[in-house]
């Protein structure tokens, strides 16, 4: 039994660490620009068409960050503490510097760090859990992001009252003082391997199924780039959407907190789904209640259709993920690292693209309409995308 309780808690251990992980890599230092975005709009330090190539700098670095994970050879423990010390140094940097020059390899930077960070917590705190026999407990891993993103819009907003530099530095120092808290769990040693822990599923062999595969593979990294695409808008210039249709309101600052509250539960949840429900399907739906969400905010644009939107935005963010890199590994089993890293590229793409498609338009017309229907409709069409690719499979194994 002590070896049992000993297994738990280093599960436990692994899945906290990892989520604070990326708490401070994906949460604060990835999204924290969403809600000091305004702030520094209000402050005249930018225009929006500038805020969104500050964001695409940042999705582009992310994408880079993902594509070169494969080429590294570095210890996962010393990937993700030096990414978390630089998220920590380049969110203090945004509020220190003050040129958009900086600000544009600053954001670059912190886009490279997510990727690393989210790729290396990822890896090593999966191992963990497969070592102890937990695989239930990767929910709590990617609650994180979610955790993090509500803490950015609840603490950029109030610590902006003072400006946006003391924004930026304030979140600089909680990333400093949270990853002191975890700094010392990446040293743990390599937990023994439990009796009975599940394997990776094999990948499909024959030539037929082998086709299949691939064929389920390429669906895979187009539609995930539509997820990319889909949800970026709303979670760049969210705040800054519901500031225009509620001027005066004191509400346009929670919808982002909301947001990632939001992620907490759907991570969980998307974490227990049965091993046999497939991916497939299960991204269709996702997909589907993220374009209901982004169609609420256009169509409702009040304090209630705001929270909703948000609320169905949210709940299905890092579910998606989940699914998508659990739908990899039913492709390739232990070799699913180069489907994941394309399906990440993909997901980075659309990411680079919606804010530079985006803020230019909704300057031009003075209204984010446009582009959140655009948004929207790539959802829905990944859905269905999805949902038929999930029918054709069901019949070619009826046969």
């Amino acid at each position: 039994m002590s070896g049992v309780g000993q297994n738990r808690r280093g599960a436990w251990r692994a899945a906290l660490a990892c989520m604070v992980t990326l708490a401070v890599a994906m949460g604060l230092g990835r999204f924290a620009f969403t809600p000091m975005l305004p702030i520094m709009l209000h402050e005249g330090k930018l225009q929006l068409e500038a805020g969104g190539v500050l964001a695409s700098l940042n999705y582009l670095g992310y994408f880079l960050g993902a594509v070169s994970c494969a080429a590294i050879g570095i210890k996962a423990k010393s990937m993700v503490r030096g990414g978390l010390a630089a998220t920590a140094v380049l969110l203090i940097g945004m509020g220190v510097l003050h040129s958009f020059t900086s600000w544009g390899i600053l954001r670059t930077a912190a886009g490279v760090m997510s990727a690393w960070v989210f790729v290396f917590a990822s890896g090593w705190g999966l191992r963990r859990l497969a070592e102890t026999n937990s695989p239930a407990l990767a929910g709590v891993i990617y609650t994180g992001p979610g955790i993090g993103i509500a803490m950015t819009g609840l603490l950029g907003g109030a610590l902006g009252r003072w400006g946006s530099e003391a924004g930026w530095i304030g979140l600089g120092v909680l990333a400093v003082v949270l990853v002191a808290l975890i700094w010392r769990i990446f040293d743990d040693g390599d937990l023994p391997a439990a009796t009975g822990s599940t394997a990776a599923p094999p990948a499909a062999a024959g030539p037929a199924a082998s086709a299949s595969a691939r064929s389920d593979a390429i669906w895979l990294v187009a539609l995930y780039g539509l997820a990319g695409f889909g949800y970026i808008i709303t979670a760049t210039f969210l705040p800054v959407i519901a500031r225009q249709a509620l001027p005066g309101s004191p509400w346009p600052d929670f919808f982002w907190p909301l947001f990632g509250l939001a992620i907490i539960p759907g991570a969980l949840i998307g974490a227990r789904a049965p091993v046999h429900w497939d991916n497939r399907l299960l991204l269709a739906v996702a997909y589907a209640l993220q374009a209901l969400g982004v169609v609420l905010s256009v169509a409702w644009p009040t304090i209630t259709g705001f929270a909703l939107g948000s609320l169905l935005l949210g709940m299905p963010f890092t579910a998606i993920t989940l699914f998508a890199m659990r739908d990899a590994r039913r492709l390739r089993g232990n070799a699913a690292a180069g489907l994941i890293g394309f399906a990440t590229a993909s997901y980075g793409v659309g990411q680079i693209i919606g804010p530079l498609f985006a803020a230019p338009l909704a300057q031009r017309t003075g209204s984010f309409q446009l582009p959140l229907l655009v948004a929207a409709a790539a959802l829905a069409l990944g859905s269905v995308l999805f949902a038929l690719v999930w029918s054709k499979s069901r019949r070619r194994q009826a046969f």
